[in-house]
Formats: structure tokens, C-alpha cells, sequence
């Protein structure tokens, strides 16, 4: 690796401002994330069962499509159905023992959405529509090399897993770049654990009229911290518009109440719903939780980054991170991987990091072409150090690949 360090960053708590977007976990963006990687795990996971490697797959073009809704105070339904358009490439057999791709893409997706929206009716209100292609990537060149045991022509129908070349040698798949920084700021940890606290399953439970398609943004500027949220209400736990008022205001309360505890010697201004008009009847108002009942779209890398923040003013990667193969993918892992590295490099010094990963395509996958590593003041930054704490967490990817494959690391 070529190693490029320097010094200058601002510290995380010392920058003059923020711009902080956190979409939640019933938003069609997050939504399409979640089906995305939930394919490629139990896609993956079938690989390892059967044949002890994974195969080529990515599945991160993935889009939902929304419904359509009639919502009443008490009572909403679904008139038209949730459209989930599975995009990518899975390897359909190795050799003769066919994959059940299809069987695994339905049975993924359903889980998924019934799972993040607990009234979501499979039956009638979800559409899945899979569109899988095996065409490998530029590079195949007919002539005499066509038949060569792991060569472009079978990359995505390997006769034996002879054809797998990563498992001969692990390069990347691509030319691109992962960043990720360390610690996080202010506005951003309150994003997080606002929006973790009002779609979790414990507010969720005690608190059901609210649905998990909750959106923050938050703007800070010195001590100062403006917060709007978007919280949509479940029409059959809203009897009237009283009741909608009043679980209006217990949100902004609720919401409050964790900002100040969150971010204390801050002045904190909440807004809650605010293209709500209470005359007019138009209201957050939703028969499952989510606008993507009722025409809105989710697209795979259009939320959260894989911080799980869309940091305006940060470093950040326009990769989309979920549903790519967690084998060789460097717009996964590098995304990963360089935000482990800024965390470890803080745990170790106390300062605030930035790093960049940047991949070869070709080249050894946990050997990057460049590694960009900034910190926080003027003190000299010792490449020995940070030289070290790349090399640990890019020979440890499996680390990372375990943790994706077991559901257990977040990719939006």
C-alpha cells in the first residue's frame, strides 16, 4: 500500500457546524437496502451449506416500488401492492446442482419486509419481481483461452469450484474507494440513537400507533442544534384527529427529552411533521408505518451510508454497500474496513480520524493501491502506527464478512 497521512482535521465536537440526515428503518431507502443484503446473507448462506464457498452474486441494484393506501382515522389498507423489483446477478447452479434462486429471493423479501413492518400482509400487499442476469463483467475475449478453469466465460456458470479464481487468490473486484471516520459529532450520534430509539422494538411495542419510517435531519451550529423529524402514525391505533394531535406532540416531547440527554449544554429546537395541515385532514398519517405503502420508491444506496448516517459535511462513499458479495466486493468491504480503521486509530490516540481505502481493480484485495489517513491537530502522526492498524484490520476481513453474513454489522 501506498500510505498518505496528514493532519488538520478538525475534531469531531470542534467543527462549527453540522448536516445530518438519518433515514429510519421502515424508510424505502433503508428498506431496499435491508432486502438487498438479506438476499445476498441467505443467498450466501446456501452457498456455504452446500458447497463450502460463496458464489458470484450481487444484488445491489435492488429497488421497491411503492403502493398505494386508503387511511382513515382508524383504519388503513392497502389498495395496490408494494412492488419489489430484485435487480443483479446470482450464480443459478455450480455445475449440475441447481441453485433455488428464486425460492431464496422470495422467501428473503418477505421475511425482510413482514419482519420490518409487522403489517404488511405478504399475501395480498407485496409483489416480488426478480430480474437476474449471468453475464460477467467486461473482460471475456472469445478465442482459444475461452475454456480456462477460472476464466470470465464462468464466472457466473463455475462447473466445480475450480472456477472460483478468489479462491486461489482474493484480488479486488473493482477499482474504488471506502472512507469512514472516527469518532462521530454530535448531531450525528444523537441521528443515530434518536432514530434507533423511536423504531426499536421496545418503543415500538409500548407505543404502537407510531410507525418506523421515521426521518431526521439536524442541523448544528456551535451549541446550537435544530431537529426536524418525520414520524408517521398508524391509522388503526389513531382514532381521531385529537388523538393524531396528541401523539404529535408525544413525539416532539419524546424526541426532545432524547436530544437533551443526548447532547447536554446544547439548546435544542425540535419540529415534528411539519408539511402536516390539521384543518385540511393531510397528515403523516399511514396504514402500515411507511410512505412506501402509497406511491414512494426505495432504491439501494440512496439512504444511509454504511455508518448508517448521511453526513453532509463528511467524508463519505456514494457505493452502495448493500447486496454486494461479501467474498471480494470493495465497495463493501472497504466501506467497512476504513471505518473500523478510523475507529481503532481514535480508541488509540484520543484524536479524530478520516481514512480512505482506495482498491486496484486486479489487485490483491487486502493490499490497497492507497490508503489516505488524516487526523485531528498538528502533531506528527506516526505511519508506523498507522500503517499497522490498516494492515491488522485488512488481514482480519473475514472479521468483517462473518459479522455481515451472521446479520450482525449494519450496511445502511
Amino acid at each position: 500500500m501506498n500510505l498518505i497521512t496528514a493532519t488538520g482535521l478538525i475534531a469531531a465536537d470542534q467543527l462549527d457546524m453540522e448536516l445530518v440526515e438519518r433515514k429510519g428503518a421502515g424508510h424505502p431507502d433503508t428498506l431496499a437496502d435491508g432486502v438487498a443484503e438479506a438476499i445476498s446473507r441467505a443467498y450466501s448462506a446456501y452457498c456455504l451449506q452446500h458447497f463450502g464457498a460463496i458464489l458470484h452474486h450481487n444484488t445491489d441494484k435492488t429497488a421497491l416500488l411503492g403502493g398505494a393506501a386508503e387511511v382513515t382515522f382508524g383504519h388503513g389498507h392497502l389498495t395496490d401492492p408494494i412492488v419489489a423489483l430484485v435487480n443483479g446477478r446470482l450464480t443459478p447452479a455450480l455445475g449440475t446442482h441447481a441453485i433455488p434462486v428464486e425460492q431464496i429471493i422470495a422467501t428473503a423479501t418477505t421475511d425482510f419486509l413482514t419482519g420490518a413492518l409487522p403489517m404488511l400482509n405478504a399475501d395480498t400487499d407485496l409483489v416480488i419481481r426478480s430480474r437476474m442476469s449471468q453475464a460477467s463483467s467486461p473482460g471475456a475475449v472469445a478465442g482459444p483461452t475461452a475454456d480456462q478453469r477460472a476464466g470470465r466465460r464462468f464466472w457466473f456458470a463455475p462447473r466445480s469450484l475450480d472456477d472460483l479464481p478468489e479462491l486461489a487468490r482474493m484480488f479486488a473486484n473493482d477499482t474504488s474507494a471506502g472512507v469512514g471516520y472516527a469518532p462521530f459529532g454530535v448531531a450525528e450520534r444523537l441521528a443515530l440513537e434518536i432514530e434507533s430509539s423511536l423504531t426499536s422494538p421496545e418503543f415500538t411495542s409500548t407505543h404502537p400507533w407510531f410507525g418506523t419510517d421515521v426521518k431526521l435531519m439536524i442541523v448544528r451550529t456551535g451549541a446550537r442544534l435544530h431537529l426536524t423529524a418525520c414520524v408517521p402514525q398508524i391509522a388503526a391505533h389513531t382514532p381521531d384527529l385529537d388523538t393524531y394531535i396528541a401523539h404529535r406532540t408525544q413525539a416532539k416531547e419524546v424526541v426532545t427529552d432524547l436530544a437533551a440527554g443526548l447532547a447536554p449544554g446544547h439548546r435544542v429546537r425540535v419540529s415534528v411533521n411539519t408539511r402536516d395541515d390539521d384543518k385540511r385532514r393531510e397528515l403523516y398519517l399511514t396504514a402500515i408505518g411507511s410512505s412506501i405503502e402509497s406511491g414512494d420508491e426505495g432504491v439501494v444506496g440512496r439512504g444511509n451510508r454504511a455508518n448508517g448516517l448521511i453526513s453532509m459535511l463528511r467524508p463519505m462513499s456514494m457505493e452502495g454497500v448493500s447486496g454486494k458479495n461479501s467474498v471480494y466486493h470493495v465497495g463493501k468491504l472497504y466501506n467497512l474496513a476504513a471505518q473500523k480503521v478510523a475507529m481503532r486509530l481514535h480508541e488509540e490516540t484520543g484524536r479524530t480520524y478520516a481514512v480512505a481505502l482506495v482498491s486496484q481493480s486486479g489487485r490483491d484485495l487486502e493490499d490497497p493501491w492507497q490508503v489516505l489517513v488524516q487526523a485531528s491537530g498538528e502533531e506528527w502522526l506516526d505511519p508506523a502506527l498507522t500503517r499497522k492498524t490498516v494492515t491488522t484490520v485488512m488481514n482480519d476481513l473475514d472479521d468483517i464478512r462473518s459479522a455481515l453474513l451472521a446479520g450482525e454489522l449494519p450496511t445502511a
